[in-house]
């Protein structure tokens, strides 16, 4: 039986006090329409990105089929010039490739060190920051990232939550997106921030049978769309034709709530992670005792979690 399907909402002209009041509480994701952009929405054509953009060397992923997956690493990293990947992103066949004449490239971008640096369009390619204008939807301060993505046609990204919220910029081409509820984590076969139901479409539910019990939040975004992804909102995202993105992270929690460590925006929260080791020493003391009186225990120990820390204020 397929799970519930359900549009993401798309609203027009949507100023920052509607948003910030009465929408962003909701935690839910929403397709904004109509907002300023500037000019990246018509300027940044293929032929403008690879004269802007130029020759500085970038690091991609490059898949030779088009659902990659970062569990079991269907794809290799490979670096090219800004301007040759822009090129060869676009095409559906390549003179020049590294594992087949129809791999997919997919470029999510990074800070000076990606050890330390997070990544900023603004700063890695200055002379595009004056074509694009952020959201604001939130105060600068709060401002984590900006990452450049651009994916070849056909390419889906694994199914995964961040932790922060982020605006996911669709600036020219199309993209599907799907979209899970936070609650229906326990249906997802989760490996860390990452599903292993890879084909959400048509899914192998003798080996993942509760994946029909996910509920699906779908849109489709096009030039000048804006998607707002919340926190642990789970995402899957399909580029139907070449295209390019900007995802704006920012930290709508204490910046001490946060791994300090963490350039990406995907790194789980201090006291969540705090909380996992303790788990996992829980776990450990529980295997020292016999099956029944572990299975037991266990039981107990779910039913406390249940009743200290779930929440009723979310479906």
């Amino acid at each position: 039986m397929a799970g519930q399907r359900f549009p993401v909402p798309r609203l027009e002209g949507v100023s920052r006090e509607r948003f910030m009041q009465h929408l962003y509480p909701q935690r839910k994701p929403l397709v904004l329409e109509g907002i300023d952009l500037g000019s990246c929405t018509s300027k940044w054509t293929v032929d403008y990105l690879s004269q802007v953009g130029g020759t500085k060397e970038v690091k991609i992923h490059v898949a030779a089929v088009p659902q990659m997956d970062f569990i079991s690493k269907n794809f290799v990293y490979r670096t090219l010039p800004f301007d040759k990947l822009v090129q060869r992103a676009a095409e559906e066949k390549h003179k020049e490739f590294f594992i087949s004449e129809d791999e997919k490239y997919y470029l999510r971008s990074l800070g000076e060190d990606p050890r330390k640096d997070v990544a900023d369009i603004r700063k890695q390619f200055p002379l595009l920051e004056g074509d694009i204008k952020f959201p604001k939807f939130f105060r600068e301060e709060q401002f984590f990232s900006s990452v450049f993505r651009i994916s070849s046609p056909g390419l889906q990204l694994w199914t995964h939550y961040d932790v922060m919220d982020n605006f996911l910029i669709q600036v020219t081409g199309k993209k599907r997106v799907t979209l899970f509820s936070p609650r229906d984590a326990q249906y997802l076969y989760l490996s860390g921030s990452k599903s292993e139901v890879l084909n959400i479409d048509s899914p192998d539910l003798a080996k993942y049978p509760l994946f029909s019990k996910a509920r699906r939040y779908e849109c489709s975004l096009e030039a000048g769309d804006v998607l707002f992804i919340p926190a642990l909102w789970f995402h899957n995202v399909i580029s139907e034709e070449f295209g390019v993105g900007v995802n704006v992270f920012w930290k709508h929690l204490p910046s001490e709530c946060y791994d300090k460590t963490d350039t990406y925006g995907n790194k789980d929260l201090r006291a969540a992670s705090r909380a996992t080791q303790i788990l996992d020493r829980a776990l450990k003391a529980l295997a020292e005792l016999p099956e029944e009186y572990r299975d037991f225990y266990a039981r107990q120990m779910v039913l406390h979690i249940q009743d200290k820390a779930y929440s009723k204020n979310f479906e």
